[in-house]
C-alpha cells in the first residue's frame, strides 16, 4: 500500500508538535505477515492483499532496479537488471520492478541456441562477451538466458548421410568445432566422415546441400578446378574420374558436360579425337592439335588431354548414292559413291550449295516449275553433304556444266544424273501460257518430243479485218544422241518455245496480210499450213519446218479457233453463222417431221394386226379353259372317295405301329427295372463283404498290435532287470524268488537261451497271470 505516515524505528507513527502524524508523500511500503493494522489518514491500500509470487523451476523473474539500494553486500543502482531464478519465493521490494517472467528454453538433441550479447559481460562459462557478439549454446537441456543475452534463434542440426553433405562458407576468420581454422570467404564440405550431424556456427553460412555423385562402371566424369590435398582449388586443372566411384564435388569443383557414358563403338563407328596438350598415348607421342580416330568395336573413355570432336559412322552408299568429301589439308573436294566409306581424321563432309531455283526445282516431282503444274514433293530439306542426284525423265535431256573443267555434258533419260563437286545444272527458262510470255517455265530437263505447244496469234487481212488465231504446233528435236556436238546443240537456244512461236507467228501474219477476210475464212487451213511449211517446186505443201540452230522440227499446225478481234466483224460473222444454222435447222426439222409421220402410220398398221391376233389367241385360250374345268370336276369327284379310303388305311396302319411301339417300350422298361434291381442287390452285397473284410482287418491289426505291445513290454522288463539279476533269481529259492519278484514288481519270469522259439501268446499268460506259486 502507499504509506504516507512517517514511522519511527519501532514502526510507530511520528507526530508533529500539534499531534498530527507526519506524512511521507509519494512513498510506498510493502508489509508482509504481521498483526492487523489500521490505515492512518493519508494512507491508502494500493491493490489487494496478494500472495507472494512463487518462481517455478526453469523460470526466472527479470528484475529492474528503479532506485538505488544495497542488497546485502551488493549495491544496486537504478537501471540495473538481473534475474531471480527459480525455484523460490520472490520477496518484493519497493526499489525493484518485475519486468517479465523469463522461461527457460529447452535445447533438444541436434539443436543449438544462437545468442547475442546486449552489452559487454562475462557469461556463465566464464567467457567474456562483447556487445553484439554472437555464439552458440550446444548443451542439451534447459537454458535460461541472462539479461545481457538475447536469443536470436534456435538452430537445428543438418543430418549427414552417405549421400548428402553440406556446403559451408566462412563469414569471418574463426576456428570451427573440428578445431580447424577457417579464413573469411573459405568454403568447405562437411560430410558424414566428419560428423553424423552438424550445427552451423554463427560464422558459417550454409550455401546448400550437396548430393553425392555416383558413377557406374559404364560412366565417367571430368572434374574442372579440382581441390588438391591441401584443400585449395587447382584452377584450370582437369581430372578424370571413372566408375565405379562415388564422391562429393568440393566447393569450386564442377563437372564438364555432367556425367557421361562410356563411348561404345560398333564395328562401323569411330571417334574423331584431337589432342588438347602434348601427352604420350601408349607408344605414340601426341602433340597439341593432332587428330586421330578410334575405331570400333570397342569402348573408350577419353583422358583429360583428349577432346572428342565427333562420333562418326561408316556411310553405306549404293551406286546411285554419294557424298562430298573435303580434304582438310589440301582443300580438295571429291565425290565418293558405291561403297561403305569412313571419313579419315583429316577429312570432313562438304556441303554443296545450289542456286535457289535449282533447290526449288529439285523438290518438284517433274523437275519443272510453272504457275499451274508445280507439285511439291513431301520431303524435308536436302542433305547438302549428299551427292546431288536427279532422275532424267524418259526422252529428255539434262545439261550439266563443270565450272572447274569449263566443259558441259548432256545426259539423256531415262538416267540418273549425279553432280560432281564443281558441276551445276543448266536451268532452262522457257516461255509459257497463251499468248506466249517469256520466263514462265523453269526446268532442269528438256523434252525431246514429239509434243505440242499452243499460241494465240493476232493477224490482219488485206481488208483490215483483225483475227485472233489459236494455233497448236506439233514438234520434236531431231538430233544424233551419240555425237556430243549434236547433243549440245539442243541447248544452244535458251528459249526454243518463244523463238519458234515468234518465227511461226511472223510467217502466218505475213501470209494472212495478203488475202481478204472472205478468202481467208474459206481457205484458212491451207493458207496457214503453206505459210508455215512453205511449198516445194511442184507447189505441194511441205510436211515439216525445221530450225537448224537447235534441231527443232515442226510437223503439224492445228487451227483450234479463229475469232475476230473487231466487235463489228465478230457480230456480222456471228449473224451469218446463226442464219446458216437456222436454215439448216429448219431443213432438218421438216425431214424429221416427215419421217415421224411415216413411222406413225407404220406403227398403227402393226398395232391393228397385233390386236386381231391377240383376240384369236384369247378365244383359243378360253376353249382350253373350259376343257380343263370339265376334267377338274371329274377328277374331284373320283378323288374324294380315293382320299377317304387312303386316310382310313393310313389311320389303321398308324394305330398298329403305335401298339407295337408301346409294347417294345414296355419290354425295355421291364428289362431296365430288372437290371437296376440286380445291380442294386449286387452293390449291397459287395458293400457288406467289404465292411466285413474291413472289420476282420481291424481285428487282426488289433491282435497284432497287442501282441507286439506285450512282447515289447516283456523285453523292456527283462532288459530293466538285467541278465545278472535273472541269474540270481534262478539260483535263489522259491521264497527268495517271491521276495525278489515282489520287490521288483514282477509276477513271474521266464529264462531262455534266446535260440529256441517260445509261444508267448498262450504260455506268457499262464506264466505271468496263472502261476499259483508266483501269485502267492
Amino acid at each position: 500500500y502507499q504509506r504516507r505516515v512517517r514511522g519511527d524505528e519501532k514502526g510507530k507513527p511520528v507526530t508533529d508538535h500539534l499531534g498530527q502524524t507526519k506524512i511521507r508523500h509519494g512513498d510506498e511500503e510493502i508489509r508482509f505477515e504481521q498483526e492487523p493494522f489500521p490505515l492512518y489518514p493519508g494512507e491508502k491500500l494500493y491493490g489487494k492483499v496478494s500472495p507472494l509470487q512463487v518462481v517455478a523451476p526453469n523460470t526466472a523473474l527479470r528484475l529492474r532496479c528503479i532506485r538505488d539500494f544495497s542488497d546485502g553486500e551488493k549495491s544496486r543502482v537504478a537501471g540495473d537488471e538481473w534475474l531471480f531464478e527459480g525455484p523460490g519465493t520472490y520477496i518484493p521490494r519497493v526499489e525493484l520492478q518485475v519486468v517479465e517472467i523469463v522461461k527457460a528454453i529447452i535445447i533438444k538433441p541436434n539443436q543449438a541456441l544462437r545468442l547475442r550479447a546486449r552489452k559487454e559481460f562475462t557469461d556463465k562459462s566464464g567467457v567474456k562477451r562483447r556487445a553484439g557478439e554472437e555464439w552458440l549454446v550446444r548443451e542439451i537441456g534447459a537454458f535460461l538466458p541472462n539479461v545481457e543475452e538475447e536469443v536470436v534463434q534456435t538452430i537445428s542440426a543438418y543430418v549427414l548421410t552417405d549421400k548428402k553433405a553440406i556446403h559451408l562458407q566462412a563469414t569471418k576468420t574463426f576456428t570451427d568445432v573440428f578445431g580447424k581454422e577457417r579464413k573469411a570467404g573459405e568454403e568447405w564440405l562437411v560430410t558424414i566422415d566428419d560428423a553424423e550431424t552438424h550445427i552451423p556456427d554463427v560464422y558459417e553460412n550454409v550455401i546448400g546441400e550437396v548430393k553425392i555423385t555416383t558413377l557406374t562402371s559404364r560412366q565417367y566424369a571430368v572434374v574442372l578446378d579440382p581441390v588438391g590435398h591441401d584443400g585449395k582449388p587447382q584452377l584450370g586443372k582437369r581430372i578424370l574420374r571413372k566408375g565405379e566411384a562415388v564422391f562429393f564435388l568440393r566447393p569450386g569443383e564442377r563437372l564438364e558436360s555432367g556425367i557421361q557414358s562410356v563411348h561404345v563403338l560398333d564395328s562401323d563407328e569411330a571417334l574423331l579425337l584431337r589432342a588438347r596438350e602434348a601427352f604420350k598415348d601408349g607408344t605414340s607421342e601426341r602433340k597439341p592439335g593432332d587428330r586421330w580416330m578410334i575405331y570400333g568395336p570397342s569402348d573408350y573413355v577419353p583422358p583429360v588431354e583428349v577432346e572428342i570432336l565427333e562420333k562418326r559412322k561408316a556411310i553405306a552408299l549404293d551406286e546411285n548414292e554419294g557424298i562430298y568429301v573435303r580434304d582438310l589439308k589440301t582443300g580438295k573436294v571429291r565425290a565418293v559413291s558405291g561403297q561403305t566409306y569412313m571419313l579419315s581424321p583429316y577429312e570432313e563432309l562438304w556441303e554443296k550449295d545450289l542456286p535457289a531455283v535449282v533447290e526449288e526445282l529439285l523438290t518438284k516431282n517433274d523437275g519443272r516449275s510453272n504457275d499451274h503444274k508445280a507439285v511439291q514433293k513431301p520431303t524435308g530439306p536436302r542433305n547438302k553433304t549428299r551427292v546431288v542426284t536427279y532422275r532424267a525423265p524418259h526422252n529428255a535431256a539434262v545439261q550439266i556444266y563443270d565450272y572447274k573443267a569449263k566443259k558441259a555434258r548432256v545426259v539423256f533419260g531415262p538416267d540418273l544424273v549425279m553432280l560432281g563437286p564443281d558441276e551445276q545444272f543448266t536451268v532452262l527458262s522457257l516461255s509459257g501460257e497463251k499468248p506466249k510470255r517469256a520466263h514462265v517455265i523453269k526446268s532442269l530437263h528438256l523434252f525431246l518430243g514429239p509434243d505440242f505447244m499452243t499460241d494465240i496469234v493476232v493477224v490482219e487481212t488485206s481488208d483490215h479485218a483483225r483475227l485472233s488465231l489459236n494455233l497448236s504446233y506439233n514438234w520434236f528435236f531431231e538430233i544424233d544422241k551419240e555425237t556430243d556436238k549434236e547433243a549440245e546443240k539442243i541447248f544452244s537456244v535458251p528459249d526454243f518455245v518463244g523463238d519458234a512461236c515468234k518465227a511461226i507467228a511472223s510467217r502466218v501474219r505475213g501470209s494472212v496480210a495478203s488475202v481478204s477476210f472472205d478468202h481467208f475464212h474459206k481457205n484458212s487451213a491451207s493458207l496457214i499450213r503453206q505459210a508455215v511449211f512453205g511449198a516445194d517446186d511442184t507447189g505441194k505443201i511441205r510436211n515439216r519446218f525445221g530450225f537448224s540452230a537447235n534441231g527443232l522440227i515442226i510437223t503439224n499446225v492445228d487451227i483450234q479457233s479463229v475469232e475476230p478481234v473487231d466487235q463489228r466483224t465478230r457480230d456480222a460473222l456471228q449473224k451469218s453463222v446463226q442464219l446458216a444454222i437456222e436454215i439448216t435447222t429448219k431443213s432438218q426439222e421438216a425431214s424429221a417431221k416427215h419421217e415421224a409421220e411415216r413411222r406413225e402410220q407404220e406403227a398403227r398398221g402393226r398395232l391393228e394386226r397385233q390386236k386381231i391376233t391377240d383376240e384369236a389367241e384369247a378365244e383359243k385360250a378360253r376353249k382350253d379353259l373350259l376343257e380343263l374345268q370339265a376334267q377338274s370336276a371329274t377328277v374331284e369327284a373320283s378323288g374324294q372317295a380315293t382320299a377317304e379310303a387312303r386316310a382310313r388305311a393310313a389311320a389303321a396302319a398308324i394305330e398298329g405301329e403305335a401298339a407295337v411301339k408301346q409294347a417294345q417300350l414296355q419290354a425295355e422298361a421291364n428289362k431296365i427295372k430288372a437290371q437296376s434291381d440286380l445291380e442294386q442287390t449286387k452293390a449291397k452285397q459287395d458293400a457288406e463283404i467289404n465292411h466285413q473284410k474291413a472289420l476282420n482287418e481291424l481285428e487282426i491289426n488289433k491282435a497284432r498290435d497287442l501282441s507286439n505291445i506285450e512282447a515289447k513290454k516283456f523285453k523292456d522288463v527283462v532288459d530293466a532287470i538285467g541278465a545278472e539279476t535273472i541269474k540270481s533269481i534262478a539260483q535263489a529259492g522259491p521264497e527268495m524268488q517271491a521276495k525278489l519278484l515282489q520287490g521288483l514288481g514282477l509276477k513271474g519270469f521266464l529264462i531262455t537261451d534266446g535260440n529256441s522259439p517260445i509261444n508267448l501268446f498262450n504260455t506268457a499268460g499262464g506264466l505271468i497271470g496263472g502261476g499259483p506259486g508266483l501269485q502267492n
